[in-house]
């Protein structure tokens, strides 16, 4: 604890005031100049989205600048919580936080990939390739493997070789759209990303 004499209180407080007079009257040591900043997000766009990293589903809120001309992208340059969304009124998990840096990692995966039955190459392929791929490998199995009734004759329709795992991310409706068409393909596996 600081032991000040009156004297000695007396003099630090008429040494403060003589100081902060003479600033007022413009013996400032350097020159303050007094300006407005441009807000950095002035000149953004706005774009709501849903959080990529749990089943919490966190709204968020995306900025990004870059008029959209014949040659300049958009680049997103802040990220934050959705102060609107019912999920998390605005905040953010620190995870969530990060996404800025996880949307310009150079080992993020933008593209499909197909690597061949034997090879260690993976080739970038279009997302057409991809999806064409993917129904036709289904449609394949689902023909092998399809049940339409079981031992005792009865009518199971079911699908046992191939799961689905939904995302979490996705609204409730989307995930009743999944699971409408998950299930009226004859699928058994199918569950939500939330609970892996």
């Amino acid at each position: 604890m600081l032991q000040l004499s009156r004297r000695q209180f007396l003099k630090v407080t008429a040494t403060s005031l003589a100081g902060s007079s003479l600033a007022l009257m413009g013996f400032s040591p350097a020159t303050a100049l007094a300006e407005v900043r441009q807000y950095k997000l002035s000149r953004t766009v706005e774009t709501r989205n849903t959080c990529t990293y749990c089943s919490v589903a966190c709204g968020i809120l995306m900025y990004s600048l870059g008029d959209g001309a014949k040659n300049a992208k958009r680049s997103i340059i802040h990220i934050e919580g959705d102060p609107d969304h019912p999920v998390n009124r605005g905040t953010l998990c620190p995870k969530g936080a990060s996404l800025l840096d996880f949307v310009h990692s150079e080992s993020r995966l933008k593209f499909p990939e197909y690597r061949a039955p034997g090879s260690t190459e993976w080739q970038r392929i279009s997302w057409d390739d991809a999806l064409d791929r993917i129904a036709k490998l289904m449609k394949t199995d689902r023909d092998a493997n399809f049940v339409e009734n079981n031992d005792k004759g009865q009518k199971v329709n079911r699908w046992l070789t191939t799961g689905m795992l939904a995302a979490s991310a996705a609204s409730n409706e989307t995930g009743y759209l999944t699971h409408k068409v998950v299930r009226s393909t004859g699928m058994l596996a199918f569950d939500n990303q939330a609970r892996v």
